[in-house]
């Protein structure tokens, strides 16, 4: 029989993703596709190989290999802040800007109501404000590296935030963005790898660093 070839759309609504993650997944190579002149085309035998080979990781935690979907070069951040209004503000601004988001104002008032309820600020100067609600789309998700202490932001262990990660997922991505939280949790609890975080002043280095350990 011969093989079905899919469209962006076609695609998306398949696995029920985004079209704009489809096609930056494309763009990265990190799903078989291939162009008829200047348009992605997919089989869809492929995307089913694809799909199933994914889902057998669903036990696993989230790593390097899998923020490197999620997160985009433009959603790292370097920030030089000294409250935490200011560095989620300046999060809340860039996260807005990804396609996942419908609406930036029902991010802005789900993000500051989570933060009211209870700090985020997870300790080892660390923190991530994370929501899920009806107005996103797919997860997204935004890194700031600050240059200097937030000694206001709340912390389990009272020491200073520097590294701020900003989550927003789906109401029906529950599984996914819990495995996130812990991951990106577990990634930082290297001290190492949180110093070479804080000393790097090329936000294209920090992505590569968070998505690929390089």
């Amino acid at each position: 029989m011969e093989d079905t070839i899919l469209t962006i759309e076609e695609v998306a609504k398949y696995i029920k993703i985004s079209e704009r993650t489809i096609y930056d997944w494309a763009q990265k190579g990190d799903i078989p596709a291939g162009k008829l002149g200047n348009v992605w085309r997919f089989s869809k035998s492929e995307i089913d190989r694809w799909v199933n080979e994914r889902l057998k990781k669903n036990n696993k935690e989230i790593g390097l290999s899998d923020l490197n979907h999620l997160l985009a070069p433009e959603r790292v951040l370097i920030t030089n802040f000294s409250t935490k209004r200011d560095i989620i503000t300046a999060l809340i601004d860039n996260l807005s800007e990804a396609p996942q988001i419908k609406d930036r104002k029902k991010l802005e008032s789900a993000i500051w109501e989570r933060e009211n309820l209870m700090s985020t600020g997870i300790g080892l100067g660390i923190g991530i404000p994370h929501i899920r609600i009806n107005s996103v789309r797919d997860i997204a998700l935004s890194v700031a590296v600050n240059k200097i202490d937030i000694i206001d932001y709340q912390t389990l262990d009272d020491n200073p935030v520097r590294i701020v990660f900003m989550v927003a997922a789906a109401q029906n991505q529950h599984a996914e963005y819990l495995k996130l939280l812990a991951s990106i949790s577990k990634l930082l609890k290297d001290e190492s790898f949180r110093n070479k975080l804080l000393t790097e002043g090329d936000p294209a280095k920090i992505y590569n660093y968070l998505t690929k350990g390089e």
